[in-house]
Order: C-alpha cells, then structure tokens, then sequence
C-alpha cells in the first residue's frame, strides 16, 4: 500500500505540546467516533501521553467539553461555565447539612 501524499509526517502531542513522528502517535478524536472519518481530521497524543490516560468511558464529557467550547474561551470563563453546567446537570458534590 501506497502511503498517503497529504499525511503529515510530524504531529503535535495535544497534551505535552512535544512534536512527533505519526507513527509515534495516537490519533484522538473529541466527538468519540475515530472510525468516521469523513471530512474529519485528527488531533495527537504521542504514545507516552496516551498511555497516561484514563481509558474509561467519559460519558458525556466530551460533548459538554465542545457545548462549552473548551480551548475557545479564556480559562476563568470556561471553568466558571464548566462549574455551572456539572451543578446544574449532576448537582454538587458538597453535601448540605
């Protein structure tokens, strides 16, 4: 098989900001669905910060991740509607006496 001529040689790791090799990479998909790769494309976690995650399912994580536009907004902005929309959807973890 042929490689692809529009495949990027050199990938940037998501998490750690590292430039690696794509085969020393990991492909990630925000929307959960890696399989559907129709006008698709991919961000990448090298191999060591892949193995670091937490493989469980998320649930509903990273659809209110892109509702809240995580990495579109300022930090304090995304945090304070990340905090609203957990309260508001699961309740709060503190416990009223």
């Amino acid at each position: 098989m042929w490689p692809s001529r529009t495949r990027t040689e050199t990938v940037t790791c998501l998490a750690c900001g590292t430039e690696r090799p794509r085969d020393d990479a990991r492909e990630y998909d925000k929307h959960g669905d890696r399989w559907d790769r129709d006008d698709k494309t991919f961000e990448h976690l090298c191999k060591s910060c892949h193995s670091d995650l937490c493989h469980h399912p998320r649930g509903e994580l990273e659809e209110l991740l892109v509702d809240l536009e995580a990495g579109r907004r300022d930090r304090d902005a995304f945090l304070a509607g990340y905090l609203s929309a957990v309260e508001e959807r699961y309740g709060t973890l503190e416990e009223e006496s």
